[in-house]
């Protein structure tokens, strides 16, 4: 490692070095050892998370969130297409519909196989009456 690639990954990840890269460490640590100057960048990146750790967190409030969209809009900016939940619950409403049609049209035929031999039965059950003529009944 040299001292470019450590200003570089002091830069991204701060002083510290379990921050850094697996792979990283062991050769920062030899580079640590052998360059004062090495040192030094480890020391100015120290001080700079301190800086950051110390400052005050920003507080959002709307007011700033509502300008903050004005100036997007103003810049031309749209909101990026979002998944709408309705066209999930219509397309989930499609199956479930679909899912009952063809239940009732199964239904239906299976309920037309089920009764042919009652039907059956009851044709030949009447057929083989002996009794009353249709033309007497009927007139």
């Amino acid at each position: 490692m040299n001292r470019d690639r450590l200003i570089e990954l002091a830069d991204a990840y701060g002083a510290d070095l379990r921050h850094w890269p697996e792979g990283e460490r062991a050769a920062a640590r030899a580079l640590l050892d052998a360059d004062p100057a090495a040192r030094d960048v480890l020391a100015q990146a120290a001080a700079l998370d301190d800086l950051l750790a110390a400052a005050p967190r920003p507080v959002v409030t709307a007011a700033l969130r509502d300008r903050v969209i004005a100036s997007a809009a103003k810049a031309g900016l749209r909101p990026r297409a979002r998944f709408h939940i309705g066209r999930l619950l219509w397309w989930s409403g499609a199956g479930w519909a679909a899912a009952a049609c063809a239940g009732v049209v199964f239904g239906v035929g299976l309920t037309t196989h089920v009764t042919a031999d009652a039907q059956v039965e009851a044709v030949l059950y009447q057929a083989s009456l002996a009794g009353v003529d249709d033309v007497e009944v009927l007139g």
